[in-house]
């Protein structure tokens, strides 16, 4: 289940007739064409960080938690196929990294919402953070006992 918050999208952008899908691995737009064809344009993630021509420091915070969520979303799967594989895993890393790759998501969905217009006079943009959503779902359902005995102590 927690692996498969690896293809789970970030997040959907959608304004008008154009959809966006943000990926931990990057994004692709799907957008009317000319002559009322679709078309599709890709971006994967380690593009835009390495190659664009600003420093990372320089980056927009959410741009720079994008690497982040895709590192903490690798490490909750890990520790979870650790669990599987070598009867090894703490619940409450995995359980706290799902909440911090949700938190990292979160930051990305609304750093990318506020740059498609969410910010503006009128908001004509819908912006549904699916990864933080279900890392959490995730994270309470999976590893709720665990987290709650974190905050009784």
């Amino acid at each position: 289940m927690i692996v498969g918050l690896l293809v789970v999208p970030v997040t959907i952008i959608v304004d008008g007739a154009t959809y966006t899908v943000v990926s931990l691995w990057g994004l692709v737009t799907i957008a009317p064409g000319a002559g009322g064809d679709l078309a599709v344009s890709g971006y994967p993630i380690w593009r835009y960080v390495l190659a664009h021509p600003l420093p990372f420091g320089a980056l927009p915070s959410s741009i720079q938690a994008w690497p982040v969520a895709l590192l903490f979303h690798l490490l909750a799967a890990g520790s979870a196929a650790a669990g599987v594989v070598v009867d090894r895993e703490d619940p409450r890393v995995t359980g706290g990294l799902l909440v911090l790759a949700g938190v990292a998501s979160l930051s990305v969905a609304i750093g990318l919402g506020s740059r498609y217009g969410l910010a503006g006079p009128t908001v004509s943009t819908l912006v549904v953070p699916i990864a933080t959503i279900c890392a959490w779902a995730c994270a309470a359902v999976l590893y709720g006992p665990s987290l709650r005995g974190l905050l009784d102590r």
